[in-house]
């Protein structure tokens, strides 16, 4: 992999990576080809074979467990982030999380058990990272998150997750004027549909893949690697001028009320 980026001397936290399937390695990825010291955090144990297999080239990367709703897992995190990387330049939010059965059935069942999970693990967590990271960015630091258009538009069986994603974008909005003076800037990638392991928890994801590349005026769905390739340039200074927004990178799909055939 190239880059036409040079970032070596900056240092960055990814949050949420799963397998190399995941947005959040997308990123990685060209985060750690054009220079930067990369860390990772996971959410148990069983996925630290996983990112020891990814990050297997890059002796010495930090890994350590940490549940994003759990203030001393945090505290943990950037304490050790702080001891081994002196401070951050970017953070990598890929982190969401709601139960099957609260997208399995209508909107209008969703329990408060399910809300709360989805509202804590997928909104929540962002601004909790921030306050635990704020102490360690450095000045032009750049936060990231990843969401999807289900915050806009009823994506069916989405349901309580397309409202968390909501909230994100909103926090996304609001981090950004909490952080502005310090010149850290706080975006959010509204991604199209990706074949991740999230995407499995979502009833009929096949079908929405297929009809989002069918209506997008590229005729396909993006790639985690455009993904990728936007991340980086969100957490680098050609930026710079850019905060508090959702950007999309779904080859075009979400601007489509629809597509007559020929």
């Amino acid at each position: 992999m190239t880059t036409l980026l040079d970032l070596t001397g900056k240092t960055a936290l990814v949050m949420g990576v799963a397998n190399a399937r995941s947005l959040g390695w997308a990123i990685a990825e060209q985060l750690l080809s054009a220079g930067a010291t990369v860390a990772f955090s996971y959410q148990g144990e069983r996925l630290r074979s996983e990112l020891e297999k990814l990050t297997a080239q890059y002796p010495g990367t930090l890994l350590q467990q940490a549940d994003a709703t759990s203030e001393a897992d945090l505290s943990a995190l950037f304490e050790r982030v702080k001891s081994e990387l002196g401070g951050l330049d970017a953070v990598v939010h890929a982190i969401a999380y709601a139960p099957r059965e609260a997208m399995e059935g209508r909107f209008i069942e969703t329990t408060p058990q399910d809300w709360d999970t989805a509202m804590s693990v997928s909104a929540y967590s962002l601004v909790g990272i921030c306050r635990h990271a704020e102490p360690l960015l450095r000045e032009g630091a750049s936060v990231i998150s990843l969401t999807y258009h289900a915050s806009q538009k009823v994506v069916p069986k989405y349901n309580v997750m397309g409202v968390a994603k909501a909230a994100l974008e909103a926090a996304t909005r609001y981090l950004a004027a909490d952080l502005g003076a310090k010149g850290v800037r706080v975006n959010t990638i509204s991604a199209g549909p990706m074949r991740t392991i999230a995407a499995r928890s979502i009833p009929g994801f096949s079908s929405m893949y297929e009809k989002a590349a069918a209506t997008s005026p590229l005729g396909r769905n993006a790639s985690p690697q455009e993904v990728g390739k936007l991340g980086l340039f969100l957490l680098s200074d050609l930026s710079s001028g850019i905060t508090g927004q959702t950007i999309y990178v779904d080859a075009g799909s979400s601007i489509m009320a629809m597509k007559l055939d020929d």
